[in-house]
């Protein structure tokens, strides 16, 4: 594992343990097993490291929000089911960002809040394409209380979230929340 994965995988962890004002350079940099100043030669410091952190996620997320199938109700089906599985291989980070994303500052923050828009525009648009007759605040309406519920899984026990078949029951819960826009 190269350096900069260890500092960011190590800060996701601390961050979700201790918040990121609650964790010091020194501490992320000996957590990850290198002095605090010898993470500055990785990183700027913890703004450019939270930042890092949410924009791989935000990568992952968004490159998943493309159009895949001619039919919608698959391609949403796809879209729910990628969200999911991000969410339970990554409920620390999930955590972290639904805490954290205030504490993003500049220059990362417009960045993120612009990519964060065309996010939220993708997944509009492939929930508007699902359920045509839907007005476009029933569509926002329904995206973000379908984000709601699959990210929500990122404050549930860890007894609870390691359900088996909890994926299934989650994408469930979330498509059948959407179907009330037919």
């Amino acid at each position: 594992m190269d350096r900069e994965r260890k500092i960011l995988d190590t800060a996701a962890a601390v961050f979700f343990e201790k918040g990121f004002h609650g964790v010091g350079v020194d501490e992320l940099g000996k957590r990850a097993g290198l002095s605090g100043p010898a993470l500055y030669r990785h990183f700027s410091g913890k703004d450019e490291i939270l930042a890092s952190l949410f924009n791989e996620a935000l990568d992952e997320l968004l490159s998943a929000t493309a159009p895949v199938h001619d039919d919608p109700a698959e391609d949403l089906d796809r879209l729910i089911r990628h969200h999911v599985g991000f969410t339970l291989s990554h409920r620390h980070l999930v955590n972290v960002y639904q805490r954290e994303d205030r504490s993003l500052v500049e220059p990362w923050k417009r960045q993120f809040d612009r990519r964060r828009r065309q996010y939220l525009a993708r997944w509009e648009a492939t929930v508007a394409r699902r359920f045509p007759g839907a007005s476009p605040a029933e569509v926002a309406a329904g995206t973000q209380a379908c984000l709601g519920v699959i990210f929500s899984v990122a404050y549930w026990p860890t007894a609870l979230a390691n359900t088996p078949s909890l994926a299934d029951l989650i994408t469930g819960y979330a498509t059948t929340g959407l179907s009330t826009l037919e």
